[in-house]
């Protein structure tokens, strides 16, 4: 795969074809999902019948997907908000003058959604613990951008063969990655829903760009974990590939998910993409895959403090664990979310010392719980301490009442 050149975009009409549907699911009272499509050469940001086949203006195109959390309406309110400043800053001001300015101005916005929820959760304690997760794409011409921060997903459908284009950023895809878990143990692992970071829960993020060089006949979604965490991998190629109208494809994920118990908000983006101004897949094409994007020359201020983006990266090179080491967040995905938010816990060590606070019963609550460590394998490690020492101390308690 290519790197986009910072010249201006290729010619060529590029078509697409798109639609979004969210759902409440079968278990949660209200939907704390919000998603946005948008056309940001016209500012529109409609779904209504005309619109869903459009020609991708010199501007681009945005499409993002975000699952809220943070208990009552507080997760709504965070999803609702990062949607909407998604909009507004890649509507404002001059058009992008190359790709580098479009990624750089997706990455700024994801970050500026970020510090903006942080902000209002202080100045509102109803709104107090408050976050969300966020799968943004902007494509200018045939290069597709994507900010991620959280687990919502993005795929590219190519020739009939599903690849994720975006890496999780949670706990269980960590420890897969460092080999500590399989592909089979992480559907059973107990703490599956926790995520290393979301927008709102610290004043800065660390943004993973990655980039797809799109070709004719390509399909791209967006989904939160709604849908990712109850429809296996093969089920989603499954419908991608049957389904030619995203109307329809986005309808019959969401029954899919429902029918596999709905436990979570469900949302889906569905693009397929044609026209000239897209090359068609050669013969001897590299299949696609999840790319890191360098910016060159980022000299401008930053409005918060992100992970810089490396070098083009290989899916093996660096890891999220090393770059994430703010706080661990416990966002319940399509299964559970836990009740409340903790804050000023030093240590797991000191959270399991509170039975109130007890991560093991996470399940029986509504919302998150956010630990702040420096590190997610001393997060692993504190947690083995925990249970070993725990195991010690009941097995004391019982010998102290038997004699």
């Amino acid at each position: 795969m290519t790197e986009p050149s910072a010249a201006q975009p290729n010619s060529g009409t590029i078509r697409v074809r798109l639609f979004g549907r969210t759902d409440v699911g079968r278990v949660r009272e209200h939907n704390e999902d919000n998603f946005i499509v948008a056309d940001l050469t016209h500012r529109s940001r409609s779904l209504r019948e005309e619109d869903r086949e459009q020609v991708v203006g010199p501007n681009g195109l945005l499409m993002a997907v975000c699952d809220g959390m943070g208990g009552a309406a507080a997760g709504e309110v965070a999803s609702e908000l990062a949607i909407n400043i998604l909009f507004e800053k890649l509507t404002e001001g001059d058009p992008p003058v190359d790709h580098d300015d479009l990624a750089r101005r997706l990455v700024r916005a994801v970050e500026a959604a970020g510090l903006r929820i942080y902000s209002e959760a202080k100045l509102d304690r109803h709104h107090r613990g408050m976050g969300t997760t966020a799968t943004a794409a902007a494509l200018m011409d045939r290069w597709l951008f994507l900010a991620q921060v959280g687990d919502s997903r993005a795929y590219l459908l190519r020739e009939g063969r599903l690849v994720q284009v975006t890496r999780d950023q949670s706990l269980v895809n960590q420890l897969i990655e460092a080999g500590q878990l399989t592909e089979e143990e992480a559907e059973n692992f107990e703490h599956n829903n926790i995520i290393l970071q979301a927008l709102g829960t610290s004043d800065s993020v660390q943004v993973d760009l990655t980039f797809v060089e799109l070709r004719k006949g390509d399909t791209v979604m967006l989904c939160s974990d709604g849908l990712s965490g109850m429809v296996r991998f093969d089920e989603l190629r499954e419908v991608l590939v049957g389904a030619d109208d995203p109307v329809e494809a986005c309808r019959e994920l969401t029954e899919r998910a429902n029918q596999a118990g709905g436990h979570d908000n469900i949302t889906c983006i569905v693009a397929k993409f044609d026209g000239e101004g897209l090359p068609a897949v050669a013969s001897d094409e590299q299949p696609p895959r999840y790319t890191k994007y360098q910016l060159v020359d980022d000299s401008m201020p930053e409005p918060t403090v992100p992970g810089r983006r490396g070098s083009i990266k290989e899916l093996n090179e660096p890891k999220i664990g090393a770059e994430v080491k703010q706080r661990l967040t416990d966002h319940g995905p399509s299964r559970s979310k836990v009740g409340q938010t903790l804050v000023g816990i030093s240590s797991p060590l000191a959270l399991a010392a509170d039975e109130s606070l007890d991560v093991g019963n996470a399940k029986a609550m509504d919302d998150e719980v956010v630990l702040p460590v420096e590190s997610t394998s001393l997060w692993v490690l504190g947690a083995i301490v925990v249970i070993v020492f725990g195991g010690i101390v009941l097995a004391a308690y019982f010998f102290i009442i038997r004699t």
